[in-house]
């Protein structure tokens, strides 16, 4: 069976769609790489007593793999988002560059060894077409800057590549540790920026510790860091990576669906639409 006929595929989306609200959350009381420096220790913090207690696997022989697809995945992705979007990066512009994954992905699946269909290009475009029309009316180029636009290309670039290097050198690895591992990478590489952008002290100073951020910050490790990444690669190790990142497609119509219901932004016939086409291209890709 395959594992897009699953309820896993749409609970990924769930949890993956809530970064851009957790980010709505907790921003405004913490510099993004503070934020993201704390989320890395406390998600090691959980995982790192259950590796001990439950005696779980350690990925002999591919640790470096593993350690450097986290950097990648998570370490390069997430601080492009977050300091772009500190930076004045409209939430809708970031998630339409960051939806061209898919696209980037399916372009580079021949390095892997994988093999793109055309039906499955036709999907790849119908979902970037429903991304486009969703976050349309959300777009605004007012004050933006180019260091904003760069951090998004990046992260776009280094979600990508982590996606494709975990699937050609660590597909298979004992989720526990390997996040662990991860995260633990992710924390070493961002301390020195943290140190040297934001003026992190041990103090944390620069962290407002309202109810607010305290949730967004619970989320983030167990909804997102733990939750959401143990699916996304549960389905890397079972899916090709183009069908793995087309589901991605769905996650800005998502966020503005969740917008939409908790803030109470716009959400219009036209974002209906694009959600309607998402969902179809969607399922051009990952069907059999």
């Amino acid at each position: 069976m395959s594992p897009f006929l699953s309820p896993v595929p749409l609970f990924f989306v769930f949890l993956w769609s809530t970064g851009f609200i957790v980010a709505k959350f907790g921003l405004p009381y913490a510099p993004p790489l503070t934020f993201l420096l704390m989320r890395y220790a406390c998600a090691v913090a959980v995982l790192a007593p259950l590796v001990w207690l439950l005696k779980a696997p350690w990925p002999t022989g591919k640790a470096r793999h593993i350690a450097v697809s986290g950097l990648l995945l998570h370490g390069g992705y997430l601080a492009g988002v977050w300091c772009a979007i500190k930076l004045g990066m409209p939430a809708g512009l970031s998630a339409l560059i960051v939806g061209m994954q898919p696209i980037l992905t399916a372009f580079a699946a021949p390095l892997i060894g994988e093999r793109v269909t055309p039906r499955q290009w036709l999907g790849l475009l119908f979902g970037l077409g429903g991304v486009a029309l969703v976050v349309y009316a959300k777009i605004t180029l007012t004050g933006l800057s180019w260091q904003a636009i760069a951090l998004c290309l990046g992260a776009l670039v280094s979600i990508t590549a982590g996606t494709l290097y975990q699937k050609h050198w660590c597909p298979q690895f004992d989720l526990r540790t390997g996040t662990a591992i991860q995260f633990s990478a992710c924390f070493v590489a961002t301390l020195p920026f943290a140190l040297m952008f934001e003026g992190l002290t041990p103090a944390l100073p620069a962290v407002e510790w309202t109810p607010r951020f305290v949730a967004a910050l619970l989320w983030s490790v167990f909804g997102l860091s733990i939750g959401a990444i143990f699916l996304l690669f549960a389905l890397i190790r079972r899916s090709d990576a183009t069908r793995v990142t087309s589901l991605l497609y769905l996650t800005p119509p998502t966020t503005a669906l969740m917008a939409w219901l908790m803030f109470g932004e716009a959400f219009s016939p036209l974002g209906v639409a694009g959600m309607a086409l998402a969902v179809t291209g969607v399922f051009f890709v990952v069907r059999k």
